[in-house]
């Protein structure tokens, strides 16, 4: 063999070597590229133990307060669908990429339906393991204390000539004195308090989960419906007597409560002067309601419902009626009642349709149909000036505005309509002797004639109010605020309660007078360790008074030192 040979071969039993004593990562010739693959048990561990996370459980809590934002700023199907329609015809390029991302249907997508399922697994897979771990340190005791006490935040030390028996004896009764859950090991107390701070973590969790369950149960088995009503007029709760009406997919209408009532009287009184003239100082509905028994009295008031049984019946707006008399040609009374007219200001200037479907005849005997259009306000400016929107809300002097058609207002047709609106395709509007337009101002009492012998319409002196209700069932609110409140309860306890430990080491020195050490140690940072370690040394200093003539202790020996919790007992 060659001396290039021999070189050659030494140097590769020198890398060889170097190779076995070199911490460098060996490259793996034999594994597939890419690294080892998880499998599919592997995966779904990895994923479960992402899901579970904390980290994971507050991101998905972050997304779904993002996601319920388009819910709060755009109309929704659930709340409005008269809402949602305008928005549609005011916004026709947004509306097809909000329909696709079921923005009008937020709660109810599958999106935000995602996220809540995968947070409610989330918290689920967090608490479990905790709850098993927090039982765990309820039953375990606190752990000894460790060789070198003065390396802890908090410590203090002092010579007795009390025996180290009573010194540790004494010890127990104050730290137990102090609801300290504390107990002897070897030559040293060992105390512990604040459990509650894990106890208030894991309540703040489940009243997440209680919240996200009463979110659950209430869009199930909700329902929800409207109702407008004239004084003098009833409601019964039932699926017909709505004007509309939302339930829970879970919901079915003999889950309705049976109850009915009637409307006696509105009352509304406003500020008349001021900066917040027209602002409403009374605003309640004083009703008759009966379920099933004897007639019973009451007024319902802005956030005062009516409640009967399960059900909640809500005061959310008012406005007025006026009193109309439609006769045909032949002075016979083909319509009289009151009319309610929608608001569309602060000032209750209303609009709306009178319409007279069944009855009518024109002066040739031919069936026919009415159609006014109305526009009302209670408190009239005066004429000549220049303009026909209230001033203010009370019934101070009303006027109302009136357009007469006539023809077929299309109620027969099959398709939904607005009875606060006039489908005009069909009708014809009124044409005085001019040729005009036929529209009206009038005062109560005074009257409109139809041209050519078609008969009139009157304003009658009588205006009625009208008040708008809510009946609505949520049996998922009472548990969400149960959970709220534990909610806070927990998160107040986990962010105040500070756990900590004591220890108290009496040994007999090598002059035969007690050496006492003290130390504490919080599981998180805490101004107040030291102070109530001190007021702990100034108690247990009435059994352990200090020697007045002993010799300083010697310092110990230089140990290396321990860990005071127990392996697996760190805070996460």
């Amino acid at each position: 063999m060659s001396k290039t040979d021999t070189s050659e071969t030494g140097r590769a039993a020198e890398e060889a070597a170097g190779a076995q004593l070199s911490t460098a990562p060996q490259e793996e010739t034999d594994t597939a590229i890419g690294g080892p693959t998880l499998g599919v048990i592997g995966w779904i561990r990895w994923f479960w133990r992402q899901l579970t996370s904390m980290r994971v459980a507050l991101i998905l809590l972050f997304m779904l307060s993002l996601g319920a934002v388009p819910g709060s700023l755009i109309p929704q199907n659930s709340a409005d669908e008269l809402k949602v329609q305008t928005f549609k015809a005011a916004h026709e390029t947004l509306t097809p990429l909000y329909e696709k991302l079921q923005f009008f249907d937020v709660y109810s997508s599958v999106w935000f339906s995602a996220i809540y399922i995968l947070l409610f697994v989330s918290l689920i897979g967090c608490i479990v393991p905790r709850s098993w771990q927090f039982v765990g340190q309820l039953r375990s005791r606190p752990p000894g204390a460790p060789r070198r006490l003065d390396r802890l935040p908090a410590y203090t030390t002092w010579r007795t000539e009390a025996e180290p028996e009573q010194v540790r004896e004494a010890a127990l009764t104050v730290l137990k004195g102090r609801r300290f859950r504390a107990h002897t090991v070897g030559n040293a107390v060992a105390a512990e308090k604040g459990y509650l701070r894990e106890a208030g973590n894991l309540v703040f969790h489940i009243a997440l989960i209680v919240i996200l369950v009463a979110f659950a149960v209430g869009q199930l088995f909700k329902s929800e419906g409207g109702k407008l009503i004239v004084e003098g007029d009833g409601f019964s709760n039932t699926l017909t007597q709505y004007d509309d009406f939302k339930s829970g997919s879970l919901f079915g209408t003999d889950d309705l409560e049976p109850f009915s009532f009637k409307l006696d009287s509105f009352t509304g009184t406003y500020e008349k002067n001021g900066p917040q003239r027209g602002t409403p100082r009374t605003f309640e509905a004083a009703v008759t309601w009966s379920q099933g028994g004897p007639d019973k009295k009451t007024v319902i008031r802005v956030n005062q419902p009516l409640e009967v049984g399960g059900s909640k019946v809500y005061l959310i707006a008012h406005g007025y009626a006026p009193v109309v008399t439609v006769k045909d040609g032949r002075g016979k009374t083909v319509f009289h009642g009151a009319v309610p007219l929608l608001p569309i200001d602060n000032n209750i200037t209303s609009t709306g349709a009178i319409k007279v479907m069944d009855g009518y005849r024109d002066k040739n005997g031919k069936k026919e149909q009415l159609g006014f259009q109305a526009f009302f306000v209670p408190t009239f400016a005066g004429a000549g000036k220049g303009t026909m929107f209230s001033q203010f809300p009370a019934l101070d002097f009303p006027v109302m505005a009136l357009t007469g058609f006539h023809g077929d207002l299309r109620v027969n047709s099959g398709l939904p309509q607005n009875v606060y609106q006039l489908d005009k395709s069909k009708m014809t509007q009124f044409k005085d002797g001019s040729g005009n337009k036929l529209a009206q101002r009038m005062l109560p009492g005074e009257t409109m004639t139809l041209p050519d012998g078609a008969g009139s319409i009157t304003f009658e002196k009588d205006v009625k109010e009208w008040a708008s209700f809510q009946i609505s069932q949520q049996p998922g609110n009472g548990l969400a605020l149960t959970g709220a409140i534990a909610a806070i309860a927990g998160l107040s306890g986990s962010l105040f309660i500070q756990r900590r430990r004591v220890w108290v080491r009496a040994v007999r020195g090598e002059d035969g007078v007690t050496v006492v050490e003290m130390a504490g140690l919080g599981r998180s940072e805490s101004a107040r360790l030291p102070e109530e370690l001190g007021d702990l040394a100034v108690a247990l200093t009435a059994d352990a008074p200090p020697a007045a003539d002993a010799a300083p202790e010697p310092e110990p020996a230089e140990e290396p030192a321990e860990d005071p919790a127990p392996s697996g007992e760190a805070d996460k």
